[in-house]
């Protein structure tokens, strides 16, 4: 099974621009998706759908997500809205009044968090979230994706990171404890590939199909502007889980045109050979 993700796609960044960079580096990635073989199985959007959660916007995202060839499961992020959300997508699974829900992938089960809250550029996990997602996993022994906006970890990056202390990181490790179903936290928010383990389990965060932020570990003074790098127009980055029955492996990629170095062809078959015949040793 083959699980795509894009994160932080802003769309509407500029409103009046049905052309604008947002779209077309989201257009680059969904053109290599759907040029895959096999293709992936479902697509996953975790947040920041929207730059400033209008209705325009959404319904931009909806047009989209119809001509795909394979569903698109959507996460809210800090720039959502879920009331304008709701309003174009009416029959997205919900939760308590949240945009929560458990999606039967065949192989694995996927469940989706909402860890918006309005006004809030960082995450938020109230009880009532923590006690609906503990029932989720409790439901079931299937392995299991939990896929959020919000990374809840420390990154290095001086302003797109979270407390690690935190009440809702707190929260959601508590929940989550112990659940040896759950294979990966899939996530997006901080505009760059990250991986690394948070208790007991792997997260993954997707680069943003939105330009990624600057890879910078220097201290960050909140009262002196710098001029230092914040947002780069790197390419578009999307990631791609694939489960083999045993384990979920992580890739990430671009979107749009690369140049080619070698194709598998005479001068590359024994190549080929001897790395295939070498697994079957």
């Amino acid at each position: 099974m083959l699980i795509a993700q894009v994160t932080d796609l802003h769309l509407g960044f500029h409103p009046d621009d049905p052309a604008e960079m947002n779209r077309l580096r989201l257009d680059e990635i969904l053109a290599t998706l759907v040029a895959l073989d096999p293709r992936p199985d479902l697509l996953v959007a975790t947040g920041d759908l929207t730059e400033a959660g209008t209705i325009a916007a959404y319904e931009t995202l909806k047009t989209i997500a119809a001509a795909l060839p394979f569903p698109l499961l959507p996460v809210l992020g800090n720039h959502d809205d879920r009331d304008n959300f709701l309003k174009v997508f009416p029959d997205a699974p919900q939760a308590g009044g949240f945009v929560q829900y458990v999606h039967d992938a065949g192989p694995l089960r996927l469940i989706v968090l909402d860890t918006l809250e309005a006004g809030r550029h960082g995450g938020s996990f109230c009880e009532a979230r923590a006690a609906w997602l503990a029932a989720a996993l409790a439901a079931s022994a299937k392995p299991t994706i939990v896929v959020l906006h919000h990374p809840p970890i420390e990154t290095g990056s001086g302003w797109m990171t979270e407390d690690p202390d935190a009440a809702w990181v707190a929260r959601l490790a508590a929940v989550l404890s112990g659940q040896t179903q759950v294979v990966r936290l899939i996530a997006g928010h901080l505009h760059r590939a990250i991986v690394t383990g948070w208790h007991g389990h792997v997260l993954a965060v997707c680069p943003s199909s939105a330009p990624q932020v600057a890879l910078d570990f220097a201290a960050l003074d909140p009262e002196n502007p710098d001029g230092r790098d914040m947002v780069v127009a790197e390419a578009p980055g999307f990631a791609l889980h694939y489960w083999t029955g045993r384990d979920l492996v992580t890739h990430f990629g671009a979107g749009g045109a690369h140049p080619v170095l070698a194709r598998y062809n005479a001068r590359m078959q024994p190549t080929v050979r001897h790395i295939l015949a070498e697994r079957r040793r």
